[in-house]
């Protein structure tokens, strides 16, 4: 396969910024369409990039399509994966699988037996600064992990539109940290226990959601991470990582927007952090499209599975529980159920 040639299937703000990448930073794969169940906005989009603009009922049976990328709204990604599936389609799709679990295991299992590729876009583990903290404990540097700290929190708040529709903070937001908490240590999680406030925006209560949670996990290998979540962090976009271990620790630090400062005899002035989710991680979108496009070219696994999607969902739905009943809840709960 010379070139992956790649749809992009919902092209809102993550949506648009895939088709960007893919069309200007991705060696190997080809953009050669956009799709959006309103057209007019495919149509806007296409115009940008200079692609066709493809109608979304028909883009999963053109034979000049070899994978897409499904960024339409969560409650659309499981019957899109399965029909791209179906169709013999190479898969990278947003997160969340789904909110639902067993809609989340039937994607799955036809994706399965279909044979096709599939990637979870969990971005952030392909972030350098958040990789070398998973590196320093999978090559033992830091020793055996005991406590991870993660702290992530958003300069503003979303729309209470989104909110009713986005599954909550745990399945929206958080469930990012569940993947990164699984990814540095490399352990599954066994107990999840959760406290949360509305502390910034009064109307989320009213649709059911938090704004602001810390949330405790046990791994399965005794390892315990704490995470702490709030939707308006005034000074910017706050995402870091912290691993402790038998022999050390290793972090990795938000990036400042440039690395000059100030000293004067009125203190020290930095840069801010970035304000804005794709100023900091525009790179490892880059780098997950390029570990997309290369398994897929190589006909090797993708390095973020389908089965990487499943757990931090289960993991969201125990701190949902948790937080309902003021209790631990064990992830096995939430498979029997």
């Amino acid at each position: 396969m010379d070139e992956l040639r790649v749809a992009v299937l919902g092209v809102g703000r993550i949506g648009t910024m895939h088709a960007d990448v893919v069309a200007h930073d991705v060696p190997g794969a080809t953009l050669v369409g956009v799709a959006d169940a309103v057209p007019e906005i495919a149509e806007t989009v296409a115009a940008k990039l200079g692609v066709p603009a493809v109608d979304l009922d028909k883009v999963l049976e053109r034979d000049d399509v070899d994978a897409v990328a499904i960024c339409s709204s969560t409650d659309t990604h499981a019957d899109l994966m399965i029909s791209a599936a179906q169709a013999g389609k190479a898969i990278l799709c947003e997160k969340p699988i789904s909110l639902d679990l067993p809609e989340v295991d039937h994607a799955l299992a036809e994706v399965d037996a279909a044979g096709v590729p599939l990637m979870i876009g969990f971005n952030r583990r392909f972030d350098p600064a958040h990789l070398s903290v998973r590196d320093a404990v999978a090559t033992g540097s830091v020793g055996e992990p005991h406590l991870v700290r993660i702290s992530s929190r958003d300069p503003a708040p979303p729309p209470l539109d989104y909110v009713r529709v986005s599954g909550g903070m745990f399945l929206d937001m958080t469930i990012h940290d569940f993947d990164m908490a699984r990814f540095v240590t490399g352990s599954d999680v066994a107990k999840v226990y959760a406290d949360a406030g509305v502390r910034i925006v009064p109307g989320f209560s009213e649709v059911g959601d938090v704004d602001t949670a810390v949330v405790t996990l046990r791994h399965e290998n005794g390892c315990l991470t704490v995470i702490d979540n709030s939707r308006q962090a005034v000074y910017g976009f706050d995402q870091r990582v912290e691993v402790f271990g038998a022999k050390g620790m290793a972090a990795s630090e938000n990036p400042a927007a440039h690395t000059g400062i100030l000293r004067t005899s009125d203190g020290t002035h930095a840069s801010p952090l970035p304000n804005f989710f794709l100023e900091r991680y525009s790179l490892s979108y880059q780098r997950e499209w390029a570990a997309f496009v290369d398994a897929v070219r190589r006909r090797t696994p993708p390095p973020v599975t389908g089965a990487d999607g499943r757990a931090p969902l289960l993991i969201g739905l125990a701190a949902r529980r948790s937080l309902r009943e003021h209790r631990p809840v064990r992830v096995a709960e939430i498979e029997a159920a």
